[in-house]
């Protein structure tokens, strides 16, 4: 039976109609999506003029460029999870610091995560690193010869502790020049903080005999008895970055030290009758500046080479694509990062306790 004239011309206008309500529908589906699955899945950075966006834990980058996988003094690690970028005065910093630290006697640098190529939330294992301002760096000095792809996700890290007993720096580990590299890197002006675990920064309070003034930008934290983690300051003229506020006056060796070592830190919140399980939460592109959203949807480069850094050292035929990887969940640590000039009155749980 054929259609009535009427209703056969209003069915294009009905289509019409649910293909308008599908595409104003699209863009509040992205908005409810987690942040670090849209920025995750990004395998290049937006192709603007570097610029970090929001905070260290709540933030993007636009224009970031790759440090090389391998330089004259460092090699990049865990290369599956792309983390190797970073904002250029990031970059060109760890090149230096990387030919700073042979000076000491340091091998060379074997570098962690830095930030994805847009920044932005990550799937695993950082709540910081956010706007390409954060790097960290192993322990473990590097080797005398070219790491390969797998080795390079399977060597193990090192842990400067004695895990026999709390909060204690194990001796046959650390060394003098561990110090230095560490204090090294709290030595650029240009670096806001380092952290590390609080074992580490009691043992440099009670034998650094150098400039005890740069001892105030060492930060204990949970973890970090691996690696120490580098962060430098938002970028002169960069208006949409916003600073950590200033770190407290003094070399830290102080009660806001010893606090680590007592029971508080380390105790488990106890759970009250009435509590319900909480429904996991993450960040939205609705929690971050909204600059970010133009960032995640900005063109790519044409390829990883043409935005991999090259700087005094940077070779950047060497530089490999990979994509991947994953950690451990790690907000608790980052949200005492994101406020470490006071004690924090909500103890967040280490993952995992450094005397595990």
């Amino acid at each position: 039976m054929p259609l009535p004239s009427k209703l056969t011309r209003l069915i294009p206008c009905l289509m019409a109609a649910g293909l308008a309500l599908t595409a104003l529908a699209a863009p509040s589906a992205a908005e409810d999506q987690p942040a670090k699955e849209l920025f995750g899945a990004k395998r290049l950075p937006a192709k603007m003029a570097a610029s970090p966006y929001g905070s260290y834990a709540k933030g993007c980058i636009a224009g970031a460029v790759a440090i090389p996988t391998d330089g004259p003094a460092w090699q990049a690690m865990r290369l599956s999870r792309n983390r190797r970028w970073g904002h250029p005065q990031m970059i060109a910093l760890l090149e230096e610091f990387s030919q700073d630290a042979q000076k000491l006697g340091w091998p060379g640098l074997l570098l962690g995560d830095i930030s994805q190529p847009r920044g932005g939330p990550m799937l695993s294992g950082h709540a910081s690193h956010q706007v390409g301002l954060d790097a960290d760096i192993w322990f473990t000095p590097m080797p005398d010869h070219r790491l390969s792809a797998q080795e390079r996700e399977k060597l193990p890290f090192t842990s400067m502790l004695d895990k026999s007993k709390f909060l204690t720096v194990d001796s046959r580990r650390w060394t003098a020049t561990h110090a230095r590299l560490v204090m090294k890197a709290a030595s650029y002006p240009q670096v806001d903080r380092v952290f590390v675990n609080p074992a580490i920064k009691k043992k440099l309070c009670d034998t650094w005999q150098g400039d005890r003034a740069l001892l105030g930008k060492v930060r204990p934290i949970y973890g970090h008895d691996e690696h120490f983690h580098i962060r430098i300051k938002c970028p002169e003229g960069a208006a949409g970055c916003k600073p950590q506020a200033r770190v407290p006056a003094g070399d830290g060796c102080d009660a806001s030290l010893a606090w680590w070592f007592t029971k508080e830190p380390w105790a488990k919140p106890k759970p009250k009758k009435d509590d319900k399980p909480v429904k996991p939460w993450y960040l939205t592109m609705a929690n971050l500046p909204k600059a970010c959203g133009t960032v995640l949807a900005s063109a790519s480069p044409a390829s990883e080479q043409e935005v991999t850094y090259q700087g005094n050292g940077g070779v950047s035929s060497t530089a490999l694509a990979f994509s991947g990887g994953g950690d451990t969940p790690a907000s608790s640590i980052e949200a005492v990062i994101a406020n470490d000039t006071a004690l924090p009155a909500i103890v967040p749980i280490p993952i995992p306790r450094p005397f595990q």
